[in-house]
């Protein structure tokens, strides 16, 4: 909450006090109210269905430490809970005290004053397992000095692989893989979306909307071509060649809607397709195609170079936060930070994943491979850490969502302009961005 929120709280209770008749001191909360049984306070909790049984088991270690507290679940999907916050308010009692965010989500939530500042580095330093808090998701929740959530698990793209239409293809799966040397069928990318064309992006070294030591917003597409690097013009080059080979043969590849169906039928055992890059939550979908996973493998996406330079997404992931509401009152600030500290403890990283999908931040790749998860769910975790660890920071700053629908109308309006060379299709695009740029 912003410091003139908790100023004027202050000054509420300082004129409420004055105003008392007996001249009593009143009793504070800037500690929380422990006794003999621990904290004493009720709190909610948002809670997806097939995380509940690993939240209930959480939070019933902590009532064993403080049995007076009341944990409650507010059973509801993480993003509609948060349409539920966007469409009402912080007090509505149907937003949980705490709950699950996107980390793309912080700053908005921030501006909204939605979210109640947290002891992160204390809390880190209780859970353990973080090398340097402040350089990885933590750092990205630090919002003006203040940390807003705690990394709950990381996230990037990676590739996945159907051997089988590798091998009918002769693709190579045991050296880096380089993207122009494929068949423009090989790996399907949709990279009309950001999500996915920031990975062509990032291997180029072009920023789409980035923030100097100044604060001020720049964007490098709204550079001449010519101004462009070598690294910059070979990468972006080769996805104007990628778009006109799919042009050229009439494939949905570049029909933001058309695309996905096509995508999951090539990628079909028997199809034209060896790699996909996606995200590790289309695991289940990708290895049902994938001959129910008899087929499939799972790479990082940095295995794959574009004009010799490796595919890299972003360091994503998800935080949880507590309410702004509870600022005022240490006992309920302290559960959450309690039942935080229980859920995202990483004595039971394991158990997280099987519930969640969710790999911890500060759990080496090491403990994975040694426990009882399936082949596939270590082959997703391996590539998703090297994935991670070889990713830029994700812009989480608000004016990125412009980004979205710039890229995207942009890229798209190939099919109907149909540029004839790289540099024709890159002035579509510093049109496009040069335009946004002035909205800021």
């Amino acid at each position: 909450m912003k410091k003139r929120i908790l100023l004027a709280l202050l000054l509420v209770v300082a004129l409420s006090i004055t105003a008392c008749s007996s001249g009593t001191e009143e009793p504070t909360n800037e500690e929380p109210t422990t006794t003999e049984e621990g904290i004493k306070a009720t709190i909610s909790v948002q809670v997806e269905s097939t995380w509940k049984p690993y939240y209930e088991a959480a939070a019933q270690r902590v009532i064993e430490k403080n049995p007076e507290a009341v944990i409650e679940f507010i059973e509801i999907p993480s993003f509609d809970h948060l349409d539920v916050l966007d469409a009402t308010d912080v007090t509505n009692p149907d937003v949980a005290d705490v709950f699950a965010i996107p980390a793309d989500r912080i700053y908005g939530l921030s501006q909204n004053e939605a979210l109640a500042a947290l002891d992160a580095k204390t809390m880190a330093e209780n859970i353990g397992g973080f090398e340097n808090f402040d350089e990885g998701l933590g750092g990205n929740f630090n919002i003006d000095g203040e940390y807003l959530a705690f990394p709950m698990n990381i996230e990037t793209l990676i590739n996945f692989v159907n051997t089988k239409n590798a091998e009918t293809l002769g693709v190579d799966l045991t050296k880096d893989i380089e993207f122009t040397e494929l068949e423009y069928q090989d790996m399907l990318v949709p990279a009309f979306d950001a999500w996915f064309g920031v990975s062509f992006t990032n291997a180029a070294g072009l920023e789409l909307l980035g923030k100097d030591d100044s604060g001020n917003l720049y964007s490098d597409m709204t550079k001449d071509f010519s101004e462009l690097n070598d690294q910059q013009k070979a990468v972006f080059t080769a996805l104007y060649d990628y778009w006109k080979q799919h042009n050229e043969n009439g494939t949905p590849l570049w029909d933001a809607d058309a695309a996905w169906g096509y995508m999951d039928t090539e990628f079909t055992t028997g199809g034209n397709t060896a790699i996909r890059l996606e995200g590790p939550w289309s695991t289940a979908s990708l290895s049902a195609l994938a001959g129910n996973g008899a087929d499939l493998d799972i790479i990082p996406i940095n295995k794959v170079t574009v004009a010799g330079y490796p595919l890299a997404h972003w360091k994503g992931g998800w935080g949880m936060v507590i309410n702004s509401r509870n600022e005022g009152d240490a006992n309920k600030m302290a559960l959450g930070q309690a039942f935080i500290e229980e859920v995202l403890n990483p004595e039971y990283a394991i158990d997280f994943f099987k519930a969640t999908g969710k790999i911890m931040e500060n759990v080496k790749v090491e403990e994975y491979m040694n426990s009882d998860l399936s082949d596939v769910d270590k082959k997703v975790i391996s590539a998703v850490i090297e994935s991670y660890n070889n990713a830029p920071a994700r812009p989480l700053f608000t004016e990125w969502g412009s980004v979205w629908d710039t890229w995207k109308n942009g890229i798209l309006s190939w099919s109907s302009t149909k540029p004839a060379s790289a540099e024709e299709a890159y002035s579509v695009m510093q049109a496009a961005f040069k335009s946004m740029m002035n909205n800021f």
